[in-house]
């Protein structure tokens, strides 16, 4: 296909049109032989559509033949197409898009790429996407621009939209409020399902949703639920008073974001209604804003788990400055928290005067005690992460890891006894106290690894904090002086 010119666009796009408005291709009728042939251009037409290909129509400023292709493309792929343009043509592509396409293309650019475009469109054009924005985009997208384009933005809104937007502004950061939309169908228990229909027919096409429709009164207090499949399944004549749900799952706009997360694992949810303090229906959150929250506290977990303060830009479009702004401070923290190590190890060089060979085996020992705790810790942050561990549950946690830490360290114990044995004949009470050390060791790394998210998540704090470095330095300094306690009780050093 790369040898074939750009007319094969032009020849092979009226076709490509009808097929897309939803009319049949029609292979009947075609003379003998030409269907296979339709039928492999239409194929070739998928394969032109890779990135190499649009950037070349780019290049040749076919822009007639690019903005049809685009407009029966996925948004999110236009959105990574414009992506790999230098700014200047992707400013000059975006604005041959369709109004509605180019709002939904706009939502799923990066901060830095809408700002570009923001600068470069006029306000009319500026008017047109924030008009077609979905509220939480406009309000995702508001929070993280400068305050000269914020006002140029609320400025060119309807005085509609900026007081929507003003007013989802003002809800905490992270809380269902600032994630939620107040794109939805909202309609009355006294209608029929008839109605329902041709309320959903005029309103739907601009909600983000319209299989949930949410049942409120004439003070817009939620009363119920009702979905698309409920009213299919229902006479036109039913009432809806008499089909909802009314035992509605719904979140109150100052939960945290997190809560509504678990919401929508625990129960499969497409959407979420969001309420204020009196219970009046506000907004709703989609499954496609939790899929964005779950990406962005599973990033933030990470990060924090391996001693790092969290980025909200990706790694590529974080600047130097930053990313050593936010590894610095876990970095000194732990520096000077492993100088305790040095202090212990100091405190016992006399006994590695009397018997040197006690040294070769504490790589081992704080090795194998941190990997332990951390097996620990993570798997008790990921339960309380899905909330299969509460800190309630401190005390099942701490008896399970007890028996886990026995068994692992009975078992790390047995091998390095006979493979100490084979390497240092004779030494039996050498072996003995590091297989001893190695025992307590790991127990203990089991038994603090576990616990530390715990004490956190009762402290109100991250659990993640307590992590693999952390929990590597503090069974480090432990297991030392655990190790040279034994020594100089088993040895008599």
């Amino acid at each position: 296909m790369g040898e074939k010119d750009d007319s094969f666009f032009v020849s092979i796009w009226p076709l490509a049109k009808e097929a897309h408005a939803g009319e049949s291709l029609g292979w009947e009728g075609m003379p003998e032989g030409q269907e296979n042939r339709w039928k492999g251009e239409m194929d070739d037409m998928q394969k032109v559509l890779d990135m190499e290909k649009l950037i070349q129509l780019v290049a040749d400023k076919q822009f007639r033949v690019l903005k049809e292709i685009l407009s029966i493309m996925n948004e999110a792929d236009v959105a990574a197409f414009l992506q790999e343009l230098p700014m200047d043509q992707m400013t000059m592509v975006f604005r041959t898009l369709p109004k509605e396409l180019a709002a939904d293309v706009f939502a799923d650019l990066d901060v830095d790429e809408q700002e570009h475009i923001i600068t470069k469109i006029t306000d009319r054009e500026l008017k047109n996407i924030i008009e077609e924005l979905y509220v939480d985009d406009a309000v995702d997208m508001l929070e993280e621009l400068p305050a000269n384009l914020v006002k140029r933005i609320l400025q060119n809104a309807s005085p509609g939209t900026r007081n929507l937007i003003n007013q989802f502004l003002n809800y905490p950061e992270n809380s269902a409020g600032s994630i939620m939309t107040a794109e939805y169908v909202g309609l009355k228990k006294t209608m029929t399902v008839e109605q329902a229909f041709a309320y959903i027919r005029r309103h739907g096409v601009d909600k983000e949703t319209i299989y949930t429709c949410y049942v409120m009164d004439a003070k817009r207090d939620l009363e119920g639920v009702v979905t698309v499949k409920d009213l299919l399944m229902n006479p036109y004549e039913a009432t809806l008073g008499d089909i909802m749900d009314t035992n509605v799952i719904k979140a109150v706009t100052t939960e945290d974001q997190e809560v509504v997360t678990e919401r929508f694992r625990k129960y499969d949810l497409l959407s979420l209604p969001v309420v204020d303090s009196e219970n009046r229906l506000v907004g709703i959150v989609t499954v496609d804003d939790i899929v964005d929250v779950m990406g962005e506290e599973a990033t933030e977990d990470f990060e924090k788990m391996a001693a790092m303060l969290p980025s909200e830009k990706p790694y590529l479009k974080t600047g130097v400055l930053e990313l050593a702004k936010n590894r610095i401070v876990w970095l000194l923290v732990l520096m000077v928290s492993s100088m305790i190590t040095g202090a212990i190890l100091a405190r016992y060089q006399a006994a590695f005067a009397v018997l040197p060979i006690l040294v070769t085996f504490i790589p081992m020992l704080t090795g194998t005690g941190g990997n332990a705790g951390s097996q620990s810790s993570t798997m008790v942050i990921r339960g309380m992460a899905v909330s299969e561990i509460e800190p309630k549950d401190f005390l099942k946690v701490l008896w399970k890891e007890l028996r886990v830490g026995l068994l692992v360290g009975l078992v790390l114990g047995a091998v390095n006894f006979v493979q100490l044995i084979l390497r240092y004949p004779g030494q039996w009470l050498v072996c003995l106290t590091v297989v001893c050390s190695l025992l307590v060791t790991v127990v203990m790394a089991k038994t603090i690894g576990s616990l530390l998210p715990i004490a956190a998540k009762r402290l109100n704090l991250d659990p993640a904090i307590m992590a693999a470095p952390l929990i590597s330095t503090i069974v480090d300094a432990i297991s030392l002086v655990v190790y040279f306690q034994l020594a100089m009780h088993i040895l008599h050093l």
